[in-house]
This record gives C-alpha cells, sequence and structure tokens, in this order.
C-alpha cells in the first residue's frame, strides 16, 4: 500500500522538475505549478503530520488555537513560544521606525509592554478575525465558525456548511492575506470530512504546518458536532517552493516515509472555544530530523 505521505514528496519532486521559475511578491524567487490535490483517511486517526522531517505540530496546533481566539495579536502567540508570525510585524517595526532591533529583543518587548505589544504586535484582521468577527456591509458581526457547527448539527446534508477569510474589503489592512483560505465540510455515515483550499502553498514550510493545524481543527469541529472524523482533502493553488529551499527539499525527498502518527482529543471541551493545547495527544510520532529553512517574508 502506496504510503499518505508520498502525496506529498511527490508533488515536491513535480515542483523541483517542472515548477515555473518566477520572482515572487519576497524577491527570492520560487518553482510554481497551479493546482495540486491531496487526500488523507483520518478516519483511523491516523493524521498526515510529516515523518520525512520532524514538524513541530504542537506550535501549528496553538496557532489554530489562536485563530480561533479571533484574536490579531501577536503577544498571546509569544506568550504561548509561538514564534511563526513575528516575522511580519517585525519588519514592519525595523522600517517604519529605523530601529535594527534584533527579532527575540522585539518579541521580548511585545511580551512585556502591553502598549508595546497593542502598537506594533498587530497583524491586522487576518484569519481569525474573519472566521470569528467577519463584519457584513449591514454592520453585523459573523461568527463563521459558530455558524458551521450549527449547520453540521441541523442540516449536515448543506452544501454551504463552509467558512472562509478572504475578505476583499480588508485585505489591505492584513500583514498576510490568508493562504489556507476556504474549509468546506462534507458528513456521511457520521463522519466529518473537510476539504481546505489553499491559495498559497509553501511547500516546504508552510504545508507541513497547513496540514497539521486542519486536521485539528477537523477533529474540533467534528466533536462539537457529535460526528467522527473522515477524510482530510487539501488542494493548492498556486504551490511553490522557494529557490533556497531546493537543497532542503532534496534532503527531504532522500528520506523514506516512516508509519504516521495518531492524533485524539483526550477530553470533550465544552464549546469550540474552550479547547488547549493539552487536549491533543499525538502517538507513535518518530520522524526523521528537522530540516531548517528560512522564511521568505
Amino acid at each position: 500500500m502506496r504510503h499518505p505521505e508520498q502525496q506529498y514528496l511527490d508533488l515536491m519532486q513535480d515542483l523541483l522538475e517542472n515548477g515555473d521559475r518566477r520572482v515572487d511578491r519576497t524577491g527570492v524567487g520560487t518553482l510554481s505549478l497551479l493546482g495540486a490535490m491531496a487526500r488523507f483517511d483520518i478516519s483511523t486517526g491516523q493524521v498526515p503530520i510529516l515523518t520525512t522531517k520532524r514538524v513541530y505540530w504542537k506550535t501549528a496546533v496553538k496557532e489554530m488555537l489562536w485563530f480561533l481566539t479571533g484574536g490579531t495579536n501577536i503577544r498571546p502567540l509569544l506568550e504561548n513560544n509561538v514564534r511563526i508570525w513575528s516575522d511580519w510585524p517585525l519588519a514592519k517595526y525595523r522600517r517604519e521606525t529605523g530601529e535594527a532591533i534584533g527579532q527575540a529583543d522585539f518579541e521580548q518587548r511585545v511580551i512585556d509592554d502591553a502598549e508595546f505589544a497593542a502598537r506594533w504586535g498587530e497583524l491586522g484582521p487576518v484569519y481569525g478575525k474573519q472566521w470569528r468577527r467577519w463584519i457584513g456591509a449591514d454592520g453585523r458581526e459573523y461568527d463563521q465558525i459558530a455558524e458551521v457547527i450549527e449547520l453540521l448539527r441541523t442540516n449536515p446534508t448543506s452544501r454551504r456548511i463552509l467558512f472562509h477569510g478572504w475578505n476583499v474589503a480588508e485585505l489591505g489592512q492584513m500583514a498576510l492575506p490568508p493562504c489556507h483560505m476556504v474549509y468546506q465540510f462534507h458528513v456521511a455515515d457520521g463522519r466529518l470530512s473537510c476539504l481546505m483550499f489553499q491559495r498559497s502553498a509553501d511547500i516546504l514550510l508552510g504545508v507541513p504546518f497547513n496540514f497539521a493545524g486542519a486536521v485539528a481543527l477537523q477533529m474540533m469541529i467534528a466533536q462539537q458536532a457529535g460526528l467522527q472524523p473522515g477524510s482530510f482533502v487539501w488542494m493548492g493553488g498556486d504551490v511553490h517552493l522557494y529557490l533556497n529551499h531546493q537543497d532542503q527539499a532534496r534532503e527531504q525527498l532522500s528520506r523514506q516515509p516512516r508509519p504516521l502518527p495518531t492524533m485524539r482529543l483526550t477530553r470533550k471541551a465544552a464549546s469550540i472555544d474552550d479547547y488547549r493545547i493539552e487536549d491533543f495527544e499525538v502517538a507513535g510520532y518518530e520522524p526523521h530530523a528537522a530540516i531548517q529553512a528560512d522564511v521568505a517574508v
């Protein structure tokens, strides 16, 4: 039987061999392809936390839990030792103040100084704001996640069970427009499947995190709706490998996948807002070593 992770590795190989070389927003350059798909059966508890390199899945889940708060400031992330969003506000701070502050010092100031955090730790109306606090043209606030759970409970065959973050009116205010931008849900035989569309997919660094975060979200929503997990379907739009990640990609492709780990929720939370990182248990995760690479900002 073909290892599920091979879908990801084949896509990485395809990018190396056939990707369109282009200059991107960051100036780093990418090898890019349009349109990709991967499907994972998570009904047995096995989840696509990649094994050909170590994926820090707790960081991905903590980020997802932060999205669910509707928050837009990096301070709570830093307090939980999650530093994956620091690059954007740090770049803005350096650009606007001219101060050549180091990342560690900047992050510590955000943690220590609430006023500084409010001014410089803001990301604008990113993911969680749109998921939980979308402001409609009527001035009302819409909680898309709550609506998804309600529909799953009351009308599970609906084709309208989805949420997204691509709020055209607010894109210009965001530090980074949403990459994983649409989540759609499907119920069959008491199992919840999730399709996630990612318009911009950094295959080496971003996609492995997005796999882990999305299945964690799927498990939480399934539990809140009284369902079991089914399949996780990932779809990529512009799938790309940064030019300075090619050696790392070749290193990852040289490794053989190991058995995927399992993930489970250790308790049923009172609501979608009540989950904590301690509620997630991953077992049997024995990956190859981590692969270091720079984030393109």
